[in-house]
Protein backbone atom coordinates (compact mmCIF):
# COMPACT_ATOMS: atom_id res chain seq x y z
CA UNK A 1 0.00 0.00 0.00
CA UNK A 2 1.23 3.63 -0.28
CA UNK A 3 1.00 5.65 2.66
CA UNK A 4 1.45 8.81 4.06
CA UNK A 5 2.83 9.34 7.49
CA UNK A 6 2.02 12.48 9.54
CA UNK A 7 4.48 13.11 12.07
CA UNK A 8 3.41 15.56 15.08
CA UNK A 9 5.81 17.78 16.51
CA UNK A 10 6.32 14.99 19.54
CA UNK A 11 8.26 13.22 16.96
CA UNK A 12 10.87 15.91 17.22
CA UNK A 13 10.21 17.73 20.55
CA UNK A 14 8.69 16.96 23.65
CA UNK A 15 6.70 20.26 25.85
CA UNK A 16 9.36 21.94 28.23
CA UNK A 17 12.50 20.43 26.19
CA UNK A 18 15.35 22.27 24.97
CA UNK A 19 15.63 22.55 21.09
CA UNK A 20 18.66 21.01 21.25
CA UNK A 21 20.12 19.57 18.00
CA UNK A 22 21.00 16.02 20.05
CA UNK A 23 17.59 15.64 21.90
CA UNK A 24 15.62 16.01 18.25
CA UNK A 25 18.07 13.72 16.66
CA UNK A 26 17.03 11.53 19.37
CA UNK A 27 13.51 11.90 19.12
CA UNK A 28 13.94 11.55 15.32
CA UNK A 29 15.74 8.24 15.72
CA UNK A 30 12.49 7.51 18.10
CA UNK A 31 10.17 8.02 15.45
CA UNK A 32 11.53 6.30 12.78
CA UNK A 33 12.50 2.87 15.02
CA UNK A 34 8.42 3.12 15.42
CA UNK A 35 7.66 3.28 11.25
CA UNK A 36 10.62 1.22 10.36
CA UNK A 37 8.40 -2.17 9.94
CA UNK A 38 5.46 0.35 7.76
CA UNK A 39 8.76 1.42 5.57
CA UNK A 40 9.76 -2.16 4.65
CA UNK A 41 6.44 -3.06 3.72
CA UNK A 42 4.95 -0.65 1.93
CA UNK A 43 5.38 2.81 0.09
CA UNK A 44 5.79 5.75 2.46
CA UNK A 45 5.49 9.40 2.21
CA UNK A 46 6.82 10.98 5.25
CA UNK A 47 6.00 14.25 6.42
CA UNK A 48 6.34 16.35 9.65
CA UNK A 49 5.95 18.94 11.89
CA UNK A 50 8.26 21.70 12.05
CA UNK A 51 7.34 24.59 14.95
CA UNK A 52 9.62 24.81 17.45
CA UNK A 53 12.36 24.93 14.37
CA UNK A 54 11.08 28.06 12.98
CA UNK A 55 10.32 29.54 16.22
CA UNK A 56 13.79 29.41 17.27
CA UNK A 57 15.31 29.82 13.71
CA UNK A 58 12.93 33.08 13.53
CA UNK A 59 14.57 34.44 16.58
CA UNK A 60 18.07 33.66 16.03
CA UNK A 61 16.94 35.64 12.51
CA UNK A 62 15.67 38.51 13.96
CA UNK A 63 18.41 38.80 16.86
CA UNK A 64 21.38 38.79 14.52
CA UNK A 65 23.17 41.89 14.00
CA UNK A 66 24.88 40.88 10.99
CA UNK A 67 21.48 41.13 9.31
CA UNK A 68 19.34 44.29 8.50
CA UNK A 69 16.42 42.61 9.12
CA UNK A 70 15.17 38.99 9.82
CA UNK A 71 15.13 35.91 7.31
CA UNK A 72 11.15 35.51 5.59
CA UNK A 73 8.78 32.39 7.04
CA UNK A 74 8.98 31.01 3.69
CA UNK A 75 12.96 31.23 4.08
CA UNK A 76 12.99 29.52 7.56
CA UNK A 77 10.34 27.31 6.62
CA UNK A 78 12.85 25.74 3.98
CA UNK A 79 15.86 25.75 6.56
CA UNK A 80 13.86 23.51 8.78
CA UNK A 81 12.77 21.42 5.84
CA UNK A 82 16.01 20.87 4.88
CA UNK A 83 17.04 20.32 8.38
CA UNK A 84 14.68 18.00 10.02
CA UNK A 85 14.45 16.17 6.37
CA UNK A 86 18.22 15.49 6.98
CA UNK A 87 17.68 14.03 10.28
CA UNK A 88 15.08 12.09 9.05
CA UNK A 89 16.66 10.26 5.85
CA UNK A 90 19.97 9.31 8.20
CA UNK A 91 17.76 7.71 10.58
CA UNK A 92 15.40 6.23 7.95
CA UNK A 93 18.78 4.83 6.54
CA UNK A 94 20.25 3.98 9.65
CA UNK A 95 17.27 2.00 10.43
CA UNK A 96 16.10 0.22 6.99
CA UNK A 97 19.50 -0.11 5.62
CA UNK A 98 17.70 -2.36 2.85
CA UNK A 99 16.06 0.93 1.33
CA UNK A 100 16.32 4.17 -0.72
CA UNK A 101 15.25 7.55 0.96
CA UNK A 102 15.25 11.18 0.07
CA UNK A 103 14.09 14.39 1.23
CA UNK A 104 12.16 17.25 -1.02
CA UNK A 105 11.81 20.44 0.17
CA UNK A 106 8.42 21.33 -0.94
CA UNK A 107 6.46 24.77 -1.82
CA UNK A 108 2.83 24.46 -0.97
CA UNK A 109 0.43 27.32 -2.80
CA UNK A 110 -1.78 28.84 -1.26
CA UNK A 111 -4.49 31.75 -2.55
CA UNK A 112 -3.67 35.27 -2.14
CA UNK A 113 -6.98 36.12 -1.77
CA UNK A 114 -7.59 33.34 0.78
CA UNK A 115 -9.18 35.72 3.69
CA UNK A 116 -6.92 34.56 6.44
CA UNK A 117 -4.19 36.27 4.65
CA UNK A 118 -5.86 39.94 5.75
CA UNK A 119 -6.45 37.62 9.46
CA UNK A 120 -3.68 36.71 11.12
CA UNK A 121 -4.33 33.73 13.54
CA UNK A 122 -1.03 31.30 13.61
CA UNK A 123 1.42 31.80 16.73
CA UNK A 124 5.35 31.93 16.14
CA UNK A 125 8.31 32.22 17.95
CA UNK A 126 8.25 33.18 21.57
CA UNK A 127 6.35 34.75 24.45
CA UNK A 128 7.12 38.11 25.05
CA UNK A 129 5.22 40.83 27.58
CA UNK A 130 2.27 43.05 25.89
CA UNK A 131 4.82 46.04 25.87
CA UNK A 132 7.54 44.08 24.13
CA UNK A 133 5.04 42.65 21.19
CA UNK A 134 3.50 45.77 20.66
CA UNK A 135 7.50 47.43 20.51
CA UNK A 136 8.14 44.76 18.61
CA UNK A 137 5.06 44.60 16.06
CA UNK A 138 5.60 49.03 15.20
CA UNK A 139 9.41 47.83 15.02
CA UNK A 140 8.76 44.93 12.53
CA UNK A 141 5.18 45.20 11.31
CA UNK A 142 4.04 42.42 12.62
CA UNK A 143 1.11 40.93 14.34
CA UNK A 144 0.75 40.39 17.94
CA UNK A 145 -2.06 39.12 20.14
CA UNK A 146 -2.34 37.49 23.78
CA UNK A 147 -1.39 33.95 24.26
CA UNK A 148 -2.43 33.07 27.58
CA UNK A 149 -1.42 35.35 29.87
CA UNK A 150 1.85 36.08 27.24
CA UNK A 151 1.70 38.12 24.19
CA UNK A 152 2.94 36.16 20.81
CA UNK A 153 3.58 37.22 17.16
CA UNK A 154 0.40 36.04 14.66
CA UNK A 155 0.42 35.04 10.82
CA UNK A 156 -1.80 33.91 8.45
CA UNK A 157 -2.53 30.45 7.82
CA UNK A 158 -4.11 29.92 4.02
CA UNK A 159 -5.70 26.71 3.32
CA UNK A 160 -2.81 24.86 1.08
CA UNK A 161 -4.40 24.57 -2.43
CA UNK A 162 -1.17 23.19 -4.23
CA UNK A 163 2.31 21.18 -3.71
CA UNK A 164 4.57 22.20 -6.57
CA UNK A 165 6.96 19.16 -6.45
CA UNK A 166 4.37 17.09 -6.73
CA UNK A 167 5.44 15.54 -9.78
CA UNK A 168 8.93 14.79 -8.31
CA UNK A 169 7.42 12.93 -5.82
CA UNK A 170 5.41 10.69 -7.47
CA UNK A 171 8.97 10.24 -9.83
CA UNK A 172 10.44 9.09 -6.58
CA UNK A 173 7.91 6.62 -5.27
CA UNK A 174 7.60 5.12 -8.65
CA UNK A 175 11.46 4.62 -8.75
CA UNK A 176 10.79 3.21 -5.13
CA UNK A 177 11.96 5.85 -3.26
CA UNK A 178 10.79 6.53 0.62
CA UNK A 179 10.20 10.23 0.22
CA UNK A 180 10.55 12.64 3.17
CA UNK A 181 8.21 15.85 2.00
CA UNK A 182 5.79 18.72 2.75
CA UNK A 183 7.49 19.36 6.04
CA UNK A 184 5.57 21.85 8.36
CA UNK A 185 2.68 22.40 5.78
CA UNK A 186 5.23 23.12 3.30
CA UNK A 187 6.84 26.18 2.11
CA UNK A 188 3.99 29.01 1.77
CA UNK A 189 3.92 30.45 -1.78
CA UNK A 190 1.48 32.04 -4.34
CA UNK A 191 1.35 32.31 -7.99
CA UNK A 192 1.00 35.64 -9.59
CA UNK A 193 -1.09 36.28 -12.91
CA UNK A 194 2.32 34.80 -15.39
CA UNK A 195 2.13 31.38 -12.55
CA UNK A 196 5.53 33.01 -11.16
CA UNK A 197 5.85 31.59 -7.62
CA UNK A 198 7.01 33.82 -4.38
CA UNK A 199 7.28 33.30 -1.06
CA UNK A 200 4.63 35.00 1.41
CA UNK A 201 4.60 35.08 5.59
CA UNK A 202 2.67 32.20 6.15
CA UNK A 203 2.42 29.17 8.14
CA UNK A 204 0.19 26.16 6.81
CA UNK A 205 -1.37 23.70 8.63
CA UNK A 206 0.65 20.25 8.22
CA UNK A 207 -2.43 18.15 8.74
CA UNK A 208 -4.63 19.98 6.50
CA UNK A 209 -1.60 19.77 3.51
CA UNK A 210 -0.84 16.47 5.24
CA UNK A 211 -4.07 15.76 4.13
CA UNK A 212 -4.05 17.40 0.34
CA UNK A 213 -0.40 15.29 -0.19
CA UNK A 214 -2.44 12.00 0.81
CA UNK A 215 -4.61 12.87 -1.90
CA UNK A 216 -2.65 13.71 -4.07
CA UNK A 217 -0.45 10.43 -4.27
CA UNK A 218 -3.57 8.57 -4.32
CA UNK A 219 -2.46 7.53 -0.54
CA UNK A 220 -4.33 4.23 0.53
CA UNK A 221 -4.15 5.46 3.54
CA UNK A 222 -3.16 8.30 5.94
CA UNK A 223 -1.71 7.86 9.68
CA UNK A 224 -1.09 10.62 11.65
CA UNK A 225 1.13 9.78 14.49
CA UNK A 226 1.11 11.63 17.86
CA UNK A 227 1.59 11.64 21.27
CA UNK A 228 -2.01 10.95 22.57
CA UNK A 229 -3.61 7.31 22.05
CA UNK A 230 -6.90 8.10 20.51
CA UNK A 231 -9.20 11.31 20.08
CA UNK A 232 -11.42 11.56 23.10
CA UNK A 233 -15.23 12.07 23.43
CA UNK A 234 -15.48 14.15 26.54
CA UNK A 235 -11.51 15.55 25.99
CA UNK A 236 -10.80 17.21 29.15
CA UNK A 237 -13.64 15.83 31.07
CA UNK A 238 -13.75 12.78 33.99
CA UNK A 239 -16.15 10.98 31.31
CA UNK A 240 -13.81 11.41 28.76
CA UNK A 241 -13.08 8.21 26.54
CA UNK A 242 -11.29 7.27 23.93
CA UNK A 243 -12.75 6.71 20.32
CA UNK A 244 -12.14 4.10 18.32
CA UNK A 245 -14.26 3.43 15.34
CA UNK A 246 -15.77 6.36 13.86
CA UNK A 247 -17.25 8.29 10.80
CA UNK A 248 -16.49 11.90 9.32
CA UNK A 249 -19.83 13.35 10.54
CA UNK A 250 -19.36 11.99 14.10
CA UNK A 251 -15.90 13.21 14.27
CA UNK A 252 -16.81 16.44 12.98
CA UNK A 253 -19.69 16.59 15.60
CA UNK A 254 -17.05 16.45 18.74
CA UNK A 255 -15.92 20.21 18.13
CA UNK A 256 -12.26 19.11 19.19
CA UNK A 257 -9.79 21.52 19.99
CA UNK A 258 -8.52 23.85 16.99
CA UNK A 259 -5.33 24.32 19.31
CA UNK A 260 -4.79 20.33 19.42
CA UNK A 261 -6.69 17.52 18.08
CA UNK A 262 -9.22 20.11 15.72
CA UNK A 263 -6.40 19.58 12.82
CA UNK A 264 -5.65 16.61 12.74
CA UNK A 265 -9.54 15.63 13.07
CA UNK A 266 -10.41 17.54 10.15
CA UNK A 267 -7.23 16.56 8.10
CA UNK A 268 -8.62 12.47 8.65
CA UNK A 269 -11.68 13.86 7.69
CA UNK A 270 -11.09 15.46 4.69
CA UNK A 271 -8.83 12.53 3.10
CA UNK A 272 -12.00 10.10 3.78
CA UNK A 273 -14.34 12.41 2.01
CA UNK A 274 -12.29 13.00 -0.68
CA UNK A 275 -11.13 9.62 -1.09
CA UNK A 276 -12.99 7.12 0.40
CA UNK A 277 -10.25 5.35 1.75
CA UNK A 278 -8.68 4.89 5.49
CA UNK A 279 -7.41 7.53 7.79
CA UNK A 280 -6.08 7.10 11.62
CA UNK A 281 -5.44 9.41 14.37
CA UNK A 282 -2.71 7.42 17.54
CA UNK A 283 0.29 6.83 18.49
CA UNK A 284 3.67 6.87 17.23
CA UNK A 285 4.24 3.60 19.02
CA UNK A 286 0.61 2.12 17.90
CA UNK A 287 1.53 2.70 14.03
CA UNK A 288 1.64 -0.57 12.88
CA UNK A 289 -1.80 -1.56 15.25
CA UNK A 290 -3.02 2.02 13.84
CA UNK A 291 -3.19 0.68 10.10
CA UNK A 292 -4.48 -2.54 11.42
CA UNK A 293 -7.62 -0.51 12.95
CA UNK A 294 -6.55 -2.36 16.01
CA UNK A 295 -5.40 0.93 17.84
CA UNK A 296 -6.13 4.56 18.03
CA UNK A 297 -9.02 6.13 16.21
CA UNK A 298 -9.67 5.07 12.82
CA UNK A 299 -12.20 5.80 10.07
CA UNK A 300 -12.75 4.81 6.11
CA UNK A 301 -11.60 1.60 4.65
CA UNK A 302 -9.01 -0.13 3.49
CA UNK A 303 -8.92 -1.82 -0.08
CA UNK A 304 -6.06 -4.06 1.71
CA UNK A 305 -5.95 -5.50 4.87
CA UNK A 306 -2.40 -4.59 6.57
CA UNK A 307 -1.04 -6.64 9.71
CA UNK A 308 -0.75 -5.67 12.86
CA UNK A 309 3.13 -5.17 13.85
Amino acid sequence: MRIVVALGGNALLERGEKPDAEIQQHHVESAVHAIASLCRQHELVITHGNGPQVGVLAVESESDPALSHGYPLDSIGAQTQGLIGYWLAQALDNAVPEGTFATVICQTVVSATDPAMSSPTKFVGQVYSEQTARRLADERGWSVRPDGKSWRRVVPSPMPVEIVELPVIERLLAAGVTVVCSGGGGIPVVRDPEGRLRGVEAVIDKDRSAALLAEQVRADALLILTDVPAVEIGYGTPDARPLHATTVAELRSLGLPAGSMGPKAEAACTFVEATGKFAGIGRLDDAGRLLAGEAGTVLGSLAISAPAT
